[in-house]
């Protein structure tokens, strides 16, 4: 879940501006493909929303394995 919502793209397609969002929930990367002045082939990207959202997501991923751990071990100290 984590590589799929960092590499995910969210397409734009406006009459004089045609680029793709990558990152989920923050932009970390843009890839415009085409702007009022012709096709392009321009990368932007920013580390520190790609930082927030990898530890946003590994975050979540840690929460919930600590979470299913703690439900487990509580069902098995009850037997």
């Amino acid at each position: 879940m984590t590589i799929l919502a960092l590499i995910w793209g969210f397409v734009f397609n406006w009459p004089d501006y045609y680029h793709v969002d990558h990152g989920f929930p923050l932009v970390w990367a843009t890839h415009t493909l085409s702007t009022i002045a012709g096709p392009a082939d321009i990368w932007q990207v920013n580390m520190t929303a790609l930082l927030m959202d990898l530890l946003f997501w590994l975050g979540l991923l840690v929460v919930a394995v600590a979470t299913m751990l703690y439900i487990f071990n509580k069902r098995n100290l009850g037997k």
